[in-house]
């Protein structure tokens, strides 16, 4: 139901939505010269049809992954899906243009964080449309700059059967970057083994569509302590597992209060240096028993150049130490630690040609660094020329009632038409 006043407009979306037919020879559809102010239905809709996907990590994204699939092969993409273990997950990896030259990557997850324990006020599942904004799961991180992208495809189409663009566009959409950026490892290593080079990559996170140069690296650990349970009352005869897990946890601390105060700092970076934090504790059935078992988690960010390796090794000496002390009590007790997962940090810099085409095409006024982690890393380690630019501001993902405004949406459509005028970023090479 759709109703309509001069100064407001609000719009439940049907995520039920069927794709949209590809034509079989694209045209150059009537949005392109919709004013920049204005979003293009085309893009609206396709956004809404994302959104619908509940493509929340722990679930399938097959249904979104295998619907882009076919939309893009319907404009006569070459496409290549790269599956998980199980076979329920997949990366797309689609390209328009016959050329063998180096073509453009658009970089998009999949993948959204959960609603449960939020309080929406309307279906997270469901696009609605209110006071300028479109608000939804994933519509800022990042839907949003997917469904935009996607739309540009026959755009994209025109100009390469036009020879207006010269290089392929490619499309990288993955599963599993909300847990470590695990789906675009597999896509990238296909890559690899495949020879398919590409000149650049624009990471579509949101980020107010202003370039952004660089951000930290992204480490996950996980740690196991096993201690000896018996009965609270006779402590000297137990091995107290959540003990030695919060004097190891307070260690970690330690190092982030010494980076904190020590390491130099990088100013571009809302929080300018490297950070520690603890973020998951289990351990424990009662309180009148001594703790067997406990499990923490720990993340984290590094500045580009600090080494991850060289801290964690500071934290493994202390876990040795803590273990020799542990078996001394009893021979059945210690601590695993895991590196669980890390993604590599982006460096670009403002001189680089990929940014100041980005700063062209964006309209910005200068570029960013930011504390998050994205695939832009992992592309740039590949030697692939990477920056992040997409719609929507990184404050409202993973909360309740996330949006992203039709203002961010029709500045990253202005974007795509811009790459069209103005080609690819030069060869770095």
């Amino acid at each position: 139901m759709v109703t309509c006043a001069e100064d407001h407009r609000e719009l439940t979306m049907n995520a039920n939505l069927q794709p949209p037919e590809a034509p079989s020879n694209p045209l150059v559809p009537e949005s392109a010269t919709a004013p920049e102010s204005s979003l293009s239905p085309a893009s609206r809709a396709l956004i809404q049809q994302l959104i619908g996907f509940r493509t929340v990590s722990r679930d399938s994204n097959l249904g979104l992954i295998e619907w882009a699939r076919d939309y893009l092969e319907g404009f006569g993409a070459k496409t290549r899906l790269t599956y998980d273990a199980t076979g329920k997950k997949a990366n797309l990896f689609a390209t328009l243009g016959d050329s063998l030259k180096p073509g453009l990557i658009l970089s998009g997850h999949t993948d959204v964080v959960p609603t449960e324990g939020q309080a929406w006020d309307t279906d997270p599942f469901a696009v609605t449309e209110r006071d300028g904004r479109l608000y939804g799961r994933g519509s800022a991180d990042m839907k949003g700059f997917i469904g935009v992208s996607l739309a540009a495809a026959p755009r994209f189409v025109a100009a390469l059967n036009a020879n207006r663009l010269d290089a392929p566009l490619h499309y990288s959409l993955s599963y599993d970057e909300e847990v470590g950026c695990l789906g675009v490892r597999g896509l990238i290593r296909d890559l690899e083994e495949q020879g398919i080079r590409a000149s650049g990559c624009v990471v579509g996170e949101p980020t107010s569509m202003q370039p952004i140069i660089a951000h930290k690296g992204m480490q996950r650990f996980r740690c196991a302590v096993h201690g000896v349970d018996g009965h609270s009352a006779y402590v000297t005869r137990g091995v107290n597992a959540i003990e030695y897990a919060a004097r190891l946890i307070v260690f970690i601390r330690h190092i982030a209060d010494r980076l904190a105060a020590c390491e130099q700092r990088d100013y571009g970076f809302t929080v300018p240096y490297t950070t520690l934090s603890t973020g998951l504790i289990r351990g424990g059935i009662a309180s009148n028993i001594i703790p067997k078992e406990c499990e923490f988690m720990f993340d984290m960010r590094t500045l580009p150049g600090t080494s991850a390796s060289a801290l964690y090794g500071e934290i493994e000496q202390y876990a040795v130490r803590l273990t020799a002390e542990m078996r001394a009590a009893h021979p059945q007790a210690g601590i695993d630690l895991a590196w669980e997962s890390e993604t590599a940090g982006l460096a670009a810099a403002e001189s680089d040609a990929i940014v100041q085409w980005a700063l062209q095409l964006s309209q910005a006024t200068g570029t960013g660094k930011v504390c998050y982690g994205t695939e832009a890393g992992l592309f740039q380690r590949m030697g692939v020329p990477t920056v992040i630019c997409g719609p929507g501001d990184i404050e409202q993902a993973h909360r309740p009632n996330e949006f992203v405004s039709l203002d961010q949406l029709a500045r990253c459509e202005a974007f795509m038409r811009r790459i069209i005028d103005t080609g690819y970023p030069e060869s770095q090479d």
